[in-house]
């Protein structure tokens, strides 16, 4: 019987994000990847996943999927049978995160939007991988996400709660999983979450940025299979 496994993509991502776990994973896992560009608060995009998905699943999110996952945990843990968080963190914004992105949300309602472009893509992948095909993937998938999606995501981020005071309630088997050279959400932030959920696993992907399921699938993928086979 296959593992209902719900995959939750960041921001301006699709469902190409999680391509290659969907193929990869197919023998083992019935996946679902949400669209998350519909709402503008995490606790939407939450309650909107849970109406949809399975009465039980199992459950992994990469940066803001990581922020709805918390969510989704909080609204219905019952329904959740083991968590994998990429590339997140459970803490709220900053004030000086806060300003940056208020002032690109009044920037873009004033302009055009631009997507990930050439100048963005290095916060988002490992260096070696500017200039190559999987470059033209983020920027693609931003592309289709498009600009008012990208501004309700943007509120919904700015918006949410700090998950950190309920990390230690949590019980279900938990990966966390980071690349060693993403400027996004470094290292440190995902340790945290690892050190407050007691019996989780950390794992460190190498010479990867922000997005391990595109830059590291196979990796991405075997770290998964072993998870939902545990």
């Amino acid at each position: 019987m296959l593992v209902p496994l719900i995959l939750l993509p960041g921001l301006l991502c699709d469902a190409t994000l999680w391509r290659a776990q969907v193929r990869d994973l197919a023998d083992v896992a019935a996946a679902i990847v949400p669209d998350l560009a519909l709402d503008d608060s995490i606790e939407a995009m939450a309650a909107r996943v849970l109406a949809a998905a399975p009465p039980v699943f199992s459950l992994a999110g990469l940066s803001m999927g990581g922020y709805v996952a918390f969510e989704i945990l909080r609204q219905a843990p019952e329904r959740v049978k083991r968590r994998a968080l990429f590339s997140t963190s459970a803490a709220a914004d900053d004030p000086a995160r806060i300003e940056a992105r208020r002032r690109g949300i009044e920037s873009l309602k004033l302009g055009r939007f631009a997507g990930v472009t050439s100048c963005l893509l290095p916060q988002l992948i490992h260096p070696s991988r500017i200039g190559t095909e999987i470059g033209e993937r983020v920027k693609a998938m931003a592309k289709r996400v498009g600009g008012e999606a990208f501004l309700r995501q943007q509120q919904a981020i700015l918006d949410r709660p700090d998950s950190r005071p309920g990390l230690p309630a949590i019980r279900v088997p938990t990966i966390v999983a980071v690349g060693d050279a993403d400027l996004l959400t470094p290292p440190g932030h995902s340790r945290e979450i690892h050190a407050a959920i007691a019996g989780s696993t950390f794992h460190l992907f190498t010479q990867c940025g922000h997005l391990p399921a595109l830059e590291a699938p196979e990796e991405t993928s075997a770290l998964l299979r072993a998870w939902l086979l545990r």
